[in-house]
């Protein structure tokens, strides 16, 4: 336990750098609260403390700058600072491994990395989507530490490109064993919104896996669907179309596209682990929109020399208006690619990939395009090539 002085800021987040974590503490950051960011990357602590953010997120560069040069914001790579604050808030990723095995310890090594400054009646708040039990876990970590803390888990469920909307505007899930704990999380989370949805421990780790396990399947779904009225030559944005119109229990299919990103399949393999494996749609999800790719250049080889051609993949997020590519199948698209064709070439106007190429290269240079981020950039392009685009973002249809 350590003996490090009572309070002296109200919130610290670990991990607090990230896409997640910065615009949290941007977030209390404007509601008057102070915060400080503890991450191991100096990179990015020193980009947010020149006020700069490290990443593409709408919203958030003019409240980060306003909150650091009013004191109210800072980050840091000193595991000491988790020790100052009244409330700390772990967001760290989550992973699966290589044999989609959710890695239970990352919460529990980033509280390890600095529990000799964690001191007694301190908040620690979960806001990693965690596999089942993880809350448990941390609950008993901390205790065999000999540290008499109150522990909650209140899971993100912003989407990148909107958090500073919806960290204001969305219910806050907040879950904790204890009343006491409850209350406190409770009244932390008001800061940002009135609506809170307090459940059990559990039954929060699995709401917020339910809710992007529901998002992936949903999303498969569609995928199916396309692939299905492809392979009979017709398009599916005309039947989804007649489908939807005016038609609230269908409202909610999506469009076909790559499903991809940090979280939508990792959360389903979490989900799919922790029922002994035995989740067929989750499994048959990932068949779908894992294997989307490879369906997208068979299709092309059927319609394509692509042995004697040069294809453009647009966009190299894993979704539009993005400039984060974790997880992006837009990569997998180019792998299969380049096994496939004469030349591969790749552009993202966001994407930070020094393999990239400028977009007027791509357009002048290429046979086919293949739209793989549906960034609006390229809802209008100039070009006779044919174009690829199973987002319907040209709406010229979304046969293949």
């Amino acid at each position: 336990m350590s003996d490090d002085p009572p309070a002296s800021v109200d919130v610290c987040i670990v991990g607090g750098c990230g896409r997640v974590g910065l615009p949290l503490g941007i977030a209390f950051a404007t509601r008057g609260l102070s915060v400080v960011l503890y991450d191991i990357n100096a990179d990015a602590v020193a980009g947010v403390n020149a006020a700069t953010l490290p990443f593409a997120e709408p919203g958030a560069a003019a409240p980060l700058a306003e909150a650091v040069a009013a004191g109210r914001l800072r980050a840091t790579t000193d595991p000491a600072s988790v020790g100052a604050s009244e409330h700390l808030i772990v967001v760290v990723g989550t992973p699966v491994d290589e044999h989609l095995n959710p890695d239970l310890g990352a919460v529990p090594r980033a509280l390890e990395r600095c529990a000799e400054h964690l001191r007694d009646g301190q908040l620690i708040v979960l806001r990693s989507t965690v596999y089942p039990g993880v809350t448990a876990l941390t609950e008993k970590l901390l205790a065999g530490k000999g540290l008499r803390t109150d522990v909650a888990f209140c899971p993100e469920r912003i989407a990148e490109g909107r958090a500073m909307t919806e960290l204001f505007t969305l219910p806050q899930i907040v879950a904790a064993r204890t009343p006491e704990a409850l209350t406190r999380a409770e009244k932390l989370f008001r800061h940002l919104t009135d609506q809170i949805v307090p459940l059990e421990p559990e039954e929060a780790e699995l709401a917020k896996l339910f809710t992007n396990t529901w998002r992936y399947i949903k999303f498969a779904t569609a995928n199916q669907f396309w692939m299905m009225a492809n392979d009979f030559g017709l398009d599916f944005a005309r039947i989804r179309h007649a489908v939807a119109y005016d038609y609230p229990r269908a409202a909610d299919l999506p469009m076909p596209g790559f499903a991809a990103g940090p979280c939508l399949f990792k959360d389903t393999m979490q989900l799919a682990a922790f029922n002994r494996n035995n989740f067929v749609l989750g499994h048959s999800a990932m068949l779908i929109n894992e294997g989307l790719p490879l369906y997208l250049v068979s299709r092309l080889e059927d319609r394509f020399d692509l042995a004697d051609s040069t294809v453009g993949i647009l966009g190299m997020a894993f979704k539009g208006g993005s400039d984060d590519p974790r997880e992006s199948l837009a990569y997998k698209l180019r792998k299969i690619l380049a096994l496939k064709t004469r030349e591969t070439l790749c552009t993202d106007p966001y994407v930070p990939d020094e393999r990239l190429v400028d977009l007027d290269e791509v357009l002048r240079r290429a046979d086919l395009l293949v739209i793989a981020a549906p960034h609006e950039q390229y809802a209008r392009l100039d070009t006779d090539k044919p174009v690829i685009d199973m987002w319907g973002l040209t709406g010229q249809g979304v046969r293949v």
